[in-house]
């Protein structure tokens, strides 16, 4: 798959997960293995946020990152103190990146490199690539198919092997996902040795005999409902 020759792409590089101390630290969730190269001073980062947040539009420039019990923390221009800390949580962070750049792991790709991939199953193409949408849970491929899309889980054990050179994602999907499961067959049941014409078989319980009218409880209709405590 060729690279195109100029402009950027963005990537997802993190998760603001939990306001840390009182100055306006912020924990990250990281989604990048090179977190030295990404999170230097100056840094600048687009933010996905709600519509509705006071964020959304706006970046954040990156003062330090520094490293506590193995956690990433992360210092932003202008988030002074915990409560500025705290309207950012959720928010996932971007960045421009040069198309011309490779990724550093062999098992890594950008989402313009996989977009138009044909998606293989048992060796017969089911749809192409249409989009990668990116949650903090995990990432989508939204496969188009003949039927409509199709979001598959971009995890191993569902999409263990990509070829962006032969243009090719091969899925190892659970039944259903990309068809309806195949309906079970009624279970058979075995009359052999049993004898349809024994009585037994078809005989009826009578029914219950209707009370006599003379027996039925009348109710007051005028009685009013005990009030419920």
């Amino acid at each position: 798959m060729s690279i195109p020759e100029t402009g950027t792409t963005q990537l997802r590089v993190a998760r603001l997960t939990k306001a840390h101390g009182l100055k306006g630290a912020i924990k990250l969730e990281l989604y990048t293995d090179e977190p030295d190269k990404r999170f230097t001073p100056g840094a600048s980062f687009t933010l996905q946020v709600p519509r509705t947040s006071e964020w959304h539009g706006k970046k954040l420039e990156l003062v330090e990152l520094r490293w506590y019990n193995s956690h990433a923390v992360a210092f932003f221009k202008g988030i002074e103190d915990r409560s500025a800390a705290e309207t950012l949580l959720k928010a996932i962070l971007w960045i421009d990146e040069d198309l011309q750049t490779e990724p550093g792991d062999d098992d890594s790709w950008y989402d313009y490199q996989l977009v138009g991939l044909k998606v293989v199953r048992d060796g017969v193409e089911v749809g192409t690539v249409r989009r990668v949408d990116h949650f903090p849970a995990q990432d989508l491929l939204i496969v188009a198919t003949p039927a409509g899309e199709v979001m598959v889980p971009f995890v191993n054990a569902i999409v263990p092997s990509i070829d962006p050179v032969a243009g090719v994602v091969t899925v190892t999907p659970p039944i259903g996902l990309f068809e309806e499961a195949p309906e079970e067959e009624p279970a058979e049941i075995d009359l052999s040795g049993v004898d349809l014409a024994d009585p037994a078989l078809t005989a009826q319980e009578p029914a219950d005999e209707a009370a006599p009218v003379d027996e039925i409880e009348t109710v007051d209709a005028t009685a009013q409902e005990e009030p419920r405590s």
